[in-house]
């Protein structure tokens, strides 16, 4: 199968950065180098012109050559990430090190944009990007419940020219969805036997085809239909080492990859990575909204039994000799670009790899697996992506993130890191807490309207900004102990997985700009109703699911008070939005909130 010509630019864009525009030379003396297989201690490494000139450089210094001390150093390839979703934060991958990303689904534009500045060697300043594009899912399927519309493959329909039309946008691989859904929450999913139409028109056109899964039933029939890997693992609590060995044994028998991604199923079962937030050479890099993102996963509650059966399944691959591959799913809450590889690496190693298979599976083995060109590995006449850490991270996997310096086709990332560093300083430097009402009183009527004491104000608030179609009426008028009563008239219709009406108040001068409420710790309020409940919802920066707290609305007024701290994640000093909310079931609403206050007690 011959390859496109889009792909045959993009794997030329893995030398094309070696351009007289980066005419440096740089020489790391006497360093251990991980050269994307094994180690080799004492080693001196010579950079020129973007590629490795030689990765066991024994000659003199070269004149006018940048000599980097690598005692007690361990120089690694640029770490891959083998599953992200790029959508912004397009500076962080190269600040952790990570010089190269495989993209399970990417808005159009922005792969297109990645794609043509790598084809013209000037992508110097961001991680590479080898992107899928536009899924391959149902109507209805998983992909389609973001704001972003995306073409859907109907069943009947000319798979062949639906991966064409994929391929034609400048998708580097193909991928598929076999998802089902969780919960109360439902998807349509392609059926195996249109699951491996999709594969056979992939393959057909030289590319590879990748499965999302999310049970052991859809991994082990996306293999059988052929798929190159799997994008994912499996949550389960429980899980037979037959079942696990089987699925390990089936993978390596049709030769394909996994690429587990711990990092959002740990944030699906409500384990934080602490690793890395609570380690200054990672968080120091991460701003407020930054880290926010990664600290506030999916799950409220933690389940880490939930991770058994991906923990049993990586020790079989492993035992099996199957390529496993380190992958984040950066893009999702509870991740973050480029950080959350350094955790990925540490959750392999728990699972059972070394800490050198760990390393091969965020370098050589991601870069032989994709078809990514001469990157992955410190070898002469490849790219010269690479990472210089202190200590030595086969012994000691968290050394990965005790990062000297990164380089990118040749190129120092040490401006890069610092102004990071700089932004952060700069925002913790500037942090002030608002100066909140006497009483605390955020409801209030001015002309007989309803109005605030500071920031945006009140506003409806439902699902149609993301897709959905619940609607929402609010009206105010004096309450008797002052300042304003809502009433609440909502209709929430399905149509969005989490369907939601209700009021919300925006603290920050835009809507959704974070505020600092720190001089509260209680959110105080009168509500009465039609006996149903209701949802306290409270969101912060970098917060993309709001934390929720029930409470009831009974026919007589009653005094609710409840505690910050009761929202997990919740940053006091970055609140975007309190929100009063009904649904997830569908139906008429109809609630009163007055004296809404924050306060310290």
């Amino acid at each position: 199968m011959k390859p496109t010509i889009l792909t045959s630019l993009l794997l030329a864009a893995g030398l094309a950065c070696a351009s007289s525009a980066l005419a440096g030379t740089t020489l790391v003396q006497d360093v251990r180098v991980f050269d994307g297989k094994t180690a080799h201690e004492h080693r001196s490494v010579l950079v020129r012109d973007g590629v490795i000139a030689d990765g066991d450089y024994r000659g003199k210094v070269p004149a006018g050559a940048r000599v980097v001390d690598g005692t007690g150093r361990t120089l690694l390839p640029g770490l891959i990430d083998a599953h992200v979703h790029t959508y912004r934060h397009f500076e962080l991958p190269l600040v952790f090190g990570v010089t190269t990303e495989v993209d399970m689904m990417a808005p159009v534009t922005i792969m297109q944009d990645f794609s043509k500045a790598m084809a013209e060697g000037r992508n110097h300043d961001r991680a590479d990007l080898f992107s899928a594009g536009t899924l391959v899912t149902a109507p209805g399927g998983h992909g389609t419940e973001f704001p972003i519309r995306i073409p859907t493959l109907e069943k009947g329909a000319d798979v062949q020219a639906f991966v064409d039309e994929r391929i034609a946008e400048g998708s580097y691989f193909i991928k598929i969805v076999m998802e089902d859904g969780f919960g109360d929450h439902h998807f349509n999913s392609l059926d195996p036997a249109t699951v491996k139409a999709v594969i056979d028109a992939a393959h057909k056109r030289g590319k590879l085809a990748v499965v999302h899964i999310s049970t052991l039933a859809n991994a082990r029939a996306a293999l059988e239909a052929g798929a190159d890997g799997l994008a994912h693992l499996f949550l389960g609590a429980k899980m037979t080492p037959e079942e696990a060995d089987g699925l390990a044994q089936l993978a390596m028998s049709k030769g394909a990859f996994i690429v587990p991604t711990f990092s959002v199923l740990e944030s699906m079962a409500g384990v934080k990575p602490r690793d890395i937030l609570d380690d200054p050479a990672v968080a120091g890099l991460l701003d407020r909204e930054e880290r926010a993102f990664l600290e506030t996963g999916y799950g409220q509650v933690a389940r880490p039994a939930a991770l058994n059966a991906p923990k049993m399944v990586t020790a079989a691959l492993r035992k099996a000799g199957v390529p496993v591959l380190a992958g984040t799913d950066a893009g999702n809450p509870g991740t973050q670009y480029g950080a959350s590889l350094h955790h990925e690496l540490a959750a392999l190693v728990e699972a059972g790899l070394s800490p050198r298979e760990a390393l091969v599976s965020a370098t050589s083995a991601p870069a032989k697996a994709f078809r990514l060109g001469k990157r992955g590995e410190i070898a002469t006449g490849y790219k010269a992506d690479l990472v210089l850490v202190e200590g030595n991270p086969l012994q000691d996997i968290g050394a990965t993130r005790r990062i000297v310096e990164v380089w990118k086709d040749g190129e120092s990332m040490a401006a890069q890191r610092d102004r990071q560093r700089e932004h952060v300083a700069q925002e913790a430097a500037g942090k002030r807490a608002l100066a909140l009402p006497a009483d605390g009183r955020i409801s209030l009527l001015k002309d007989g309207r309803l109005a605030s004491p500071f920031g945006t104000g009140w506003l409806p608030s439902s699902d149609k900004f993301a897709g959905g179609v619940s609607s929402v009426n609010l009206d105010a008028r004096a309450a008797q102990e002052g300042g304003a009563a809502i009433a609440v008239d909502a209709q929430v219709k399905p149509g969005f997985m989490f369907p939601w009406a209700g009021a919300a108040f925006m603290p920050g001068a835009q809507p959704m700009q974070g505020a600092d409420l720190s001089n509260a710790r209680v959110i105080r309020f009168r509500v009465r109703g039609d006996g149903r409940k209701y949802m306290l919802a409270m969101a912060s920066t970098g917060m993309t699911i709001p934390r929720s707290v029930p409470f009831e609305a009974g026919a007589e007024w009653k005094e609710v008070a409840i505690p910050f701290s009761a929202f997990d994640g919740l940053d006091p000093a970055a609140v975007t939005m309190i929100g009063f909310n009904a649904g997830p079931q569908p139906g008429d609403y109809r609630f009163e909130i007055a004296d809404v206050r924050l306060v310290d007690r």
